[in-house]
């Protein structure tokens, strides 16, 4: 056997385990997902014209799903907000409670969920997803319209903004060129772990 069909043969082996585990272990795995996003949230770059940081997290969250699946990448993401919320200090900057979802940033807190479920449920359901572009292509939308577009018009409602322009300033603009890298980085990680045959 060539190591190209070795490699994949383990690939496949880690993701029909994976789809195998009972619930409890699923959770477990969920669980150790949410702690990859908040440990990733520690990294941190405010910017002085918006309350939104630069922070690692949207790596984690764009790779969780990928490799937890449909389902179990959302609930991970979902625990992630959850758990913050009740107090666990994860959050970018350490930071917990309800405020946090309620201020800022919430929209995009809401939108790594929504991006998860999207990405576990493409990235199981359709082998061409697992291509490197597919993967990219994928992890760009949910980047900029599932967690974006429900951040930007959570931040519009907070800040009172009208002005689009000012909005994208604040909400979007400055991240694209990191959010980019950062999905190029997750979606190369996730073309090198990701089975390239076989639905679950």
């Amino acid at each position: 056997m060539s190591l190209a069909a070795t490699v994949e043969s383990y690939r496949y082996r880690a993701f029909a385990w994976r789809s195998s585990l009972s619930w409890p272990k699923k959770l477990l795995l969920a669980l150790g997902g949410a702690v990859f996003i908040g440990f990733l949230a520690q990294v941190r770059l405010p910017l002085p014209w918006t309350p939104v940081p630069v922070t690692g997290q949207t790596f984690a969250v764009l790779l969780n799903p990928v490799l937890l699946g449909r389902n179990w990448g959302g609930i991970s993401e979902a625990l992630y907000v959850i758990l913050g919320a009740a107090g666990l200090p994860w959050f970018a900057g350490g930071k917990a409670g309800l405020a946090c979802l309620t201020g800022p940033t919430g929209g995009y807190l809401v939108g790594f969920v929504l991006a998860a479920f999207f990405l576990g449920y493409m990235s199981d359901r359709f082998v061409r997803a697992r291509s490197w572009a597919g993967l990219l292509g994928l992890m760009l939308f949910a980047n900029f319209l599932l967690i974006h577009g429900p951040g930007l018009l959570w931040l519009a409602h907070v800040t009172g903004a009208t002005d689009v322009a000012k909005l994208l300033w604040m909400g979007t603009i400055p991240f694209i060129s990191g959010d980019v890298l950062k999905a190029v980085g997750a979606a190369t990680v996730a073309f090198a772990l990701t089975p390239k045959k076989g639905t679950w």
